[in-house]
């Protein structure tokens, strides 16, 4: 299948690529068109038009419509791919955890899809999964029209064991609403199996935490889009014990979503509000985090533009956002148990590195 994808010059000018892409998919040719000409839109949301349009223009005609639904398939819209620099990894962790609550599902993206065979079965499923604060939302509305799909929606994505419970115990909920008929006992064998084997890692951490307690950072700067500021201020808090002090939303999040974000990060905590500004500048991020003045060492997640940021003030850093020039991520993901023990891995491997 062919994607064609519009960029300024085209739009500018005026280029009917509709009608040209249309020859093609006259004769049957695997071929969709989508406007994505820069200036109209972010390409997080630019994203959600082009999934929609590989569905409109090529699932909806390519499906095999013989087929029901499959009480046990489920869509996944999670980490966009490549705005995620570890969306492949989320993708893997999130499509196993699942897999071992009974469900079967697509990902659609990734070595661990099947591609455009997995695309056509889109319409085949239960219902879809979105775990996001906004942004996938037109995808899984039009799922819902087109196919009367119901979804379950998780507003940040889950890093370690809480959010990671409470994600596939709200999923295992709705699948049964839905009529998915899994096997809830075993399906919470396995969420108990994986929290074990999270915690038994965590009392390993143990030795560690209190022979460099007097080294390791107090509290956190966070810049990312609302789904990783949300998952890392809940985990950075409740487990690992890391202050998220401010924390940037820079994914331009539209208006009418703001206030929604702003009550789930305030969820956090019960003790403390955390600071929250939407900007999707990096350097007006920087310039408030400049200004700030918090006691104990810091640490600060966020892109490859804020390293000189980091010398500055002396704290650590962690790049979990593009552009990350200063690390390579193949596999790595921070959804999940596993991703949580890798976060951790990560925050501590550059804290270590900086120690004196």
């Amino acid at each position: 299948m062919q994607v064609v994808l519009t960029g300024c010059t085209a739009a500018i000018v005026g280029d009917d690529i509709e009608s040209v892409v249309n020859e093609f998919a006259s004769v049957g040719k695997p071929i969709v068109h989508v406007e994505t000409a820069g200036f109209t839109s972010s390409n997080i949301v630019a994203h959600s038009k082009v999934v929609n349009a590989i569905i409109d223009q090529f699932v909806d005609s390519s499906y095999d419509k013989t087929k029901g639904k499959n009480k046990r398939l489920v869509n996944l819209f999670a980490s966009i791919p490549y705005q995620d620099q570890f969306w492949k990894g989320n993708l893997f962790e999130l499509k196993y955890l699942l897999e071992g609550l009974g469900l079967q599902v697509n990902i659609l993206f990734g070595p661990y899809s099947e591609g455009v065979e997995e695309w056509k079965t889109i319409p085949q499923a239960n219902f879809n999964i979105l775990i996001s604060p906004w942004f996938g939302k037109e995808i899984v509305k039009n799922l819902e029209k087109k196919y009367q799909q119901q979804f379950f929606e998780f507003p940040y994505l889950p890093i370690g064991t809480s959010e990671t419970e409470k994600f596939l115990e709200g999923v295992i909920t709705f699948a049964s609403g839905q009529g998915a008929a899994l096997d809830e006992a075993r399906a919470k064998q396995f969420i108990e199996r994986e929290s074990k084997a999270y915690y038994a890692e965590i009392d390993s951490l143990a030795t560690f935490l209190t022979e460099f307690r007097y080294g390791l950072p107090s509290f956190a700067h966070i810049i990312g889009d609302a789904s990783y500021v949300l998952g890392l201020s809940k985990f950075l808090l409740h487990e690992v014990g890391i202050v998220p002090k401010e924390v940037f939303v820079a994914d331009k999040t539209p208006a009418s979503q703001k206030e929604r974000v702003k009550e789930i990060l305030k969820t956090t905590s019960d003790k403390k509000e955390i600071p929250l500004y939407f900007t999707p500048s990096g350097g007006e991020a920087q310039e408030i985090i400049r200004g700030a003045v918090h006691p104990g060492r810091g640490l600060i997640l966020g892109s490859g533009w804020d390293k000189y940021l980091v010398k500055e003030k002396g704290y650590d850093f962690l790049s979990i956002e593009n552009p990350s020039p200063y690390r390579l991520v193949l596999t790595t993901g921070y959804a999940g148990f596993k991703g949580g023990l890798r976060l951790i891995e990560d925050i501590y491997d550059v804290v270590l590195a900086n120690y004196k």
